[in-house]
């Protein structure tokens, strides 16, 4: 028996590449929709943003450049002040209110360099004790031989008499005071000093301690440093600048200074 032969029915469904390319052409199409209408976009509204980004200062001195929907609410606004640029005056606020506290801390500096001076001419102290300004106040600075024996830190009853009078005019003061002991750079060692620094240490805490056990000053006032010879007045090279190098300096600090410390703290 010869088999029937089955007749196949043609499909009539697309070819699979037909899906394909027919999807291609749909993105293709919405891509290009998509670019038409992002072309189309208002030149006079994009030149302005554009210049706004280049300009900073529009956004903070300026109202918008873009036209808005209700500008009479917008002049409303400036017209009451509400839209006043309001970084002026807090600048210039802060300007003038650092002018007048430099000023003023000028000024209190100024009136106590005079005072110091007016004190050591009342007293006839020029001749023994030197006063000088710098950025950190009034230097006041004692030679060593009207305090000490050579390469000894005990205070001559000599020199007491300038001390008293350098802890009136501290009480009459607020300020804290730093006193600094200086060498020259000649050597020294010995059991109770090995070397410079514990010399001029010993002689700041010496003059420290007398200020404030005899005029009754606070402490907390005080603070003492000993530089040896790392810090000379004039080069170490004779009798005459040794002598001058020797010396304790008593710094009647400026009050900016001890507020910078304080902070620092």
């Amino acid at each position: 028996m010869k088999r029937k032969e089955i007749k196949r029915t043609k499909s009539g469904s697309a070819p699979k590449w037909m899906v394909t390319y027919s999807d291609m052409v749909t993105l293709v199409l919405v891509f290009f929709i998509l670019l038409f209408s992002v072309s189309q976009i208002d030149e006079v509204k994009f030149d302005a943003i554009s210049e706004s980004f280049q300009n900073r200062m529009i956004f903070d001195f300026s109202p918008s450049p873009i036209p808005m929907e209700n500008p009479t609410e917008s002049t409303d606004h400036m017209e009451s002040g509400e839209m006043t640029n309001e970084f002026d005056t807090p600048t210039q606020m802060d300007d003038v209110t650092d002018r007048d506290a430099m000023e003023e801390e000028e000024d209190s500096l100024t009136d106590l360099v005079n005072n110091v001076e007016n004190y050591l001419d009342e007293y006839e102290l020029n001749n023994v004790i030197s006063a000088n300004r710098n950025e950190r106040g009034v230097v006041l600075v004692l030679q060593e031989s009207i305090l000490f024996d050579s390469g000894e830190a005990y205070i001559l009853e000599e020199g007491q008499p300038f001390l008293d009078r350098i802890g009136t005019l501290l009480r009459d003061i607020p300020n804290d005071v730093k006193v600094e002991g200086h060498t020259d750079s000649r050597p020294i060692s010995n059991y109770r000093y090995p070397s410079n620094w514990e010399l001029s240490g010993a002689r700041a805490s010496s003059v420290v301690r007398y200020l404030i056990n005899e005029n009754n000053l606070n402490i907390e006032r005080f603070s003492t440093v000993g530089y040896a010879d790392t810090q000379p007045l004039v080069p170490n090279t004779s009798e005459e600048n040794w002598s001058q190098n020797r010396r304790v300096e008593i710094v009647i600090l400026e009050t900016a200074m001890e507020e910078g410390a304080e902070n620092e703290n």
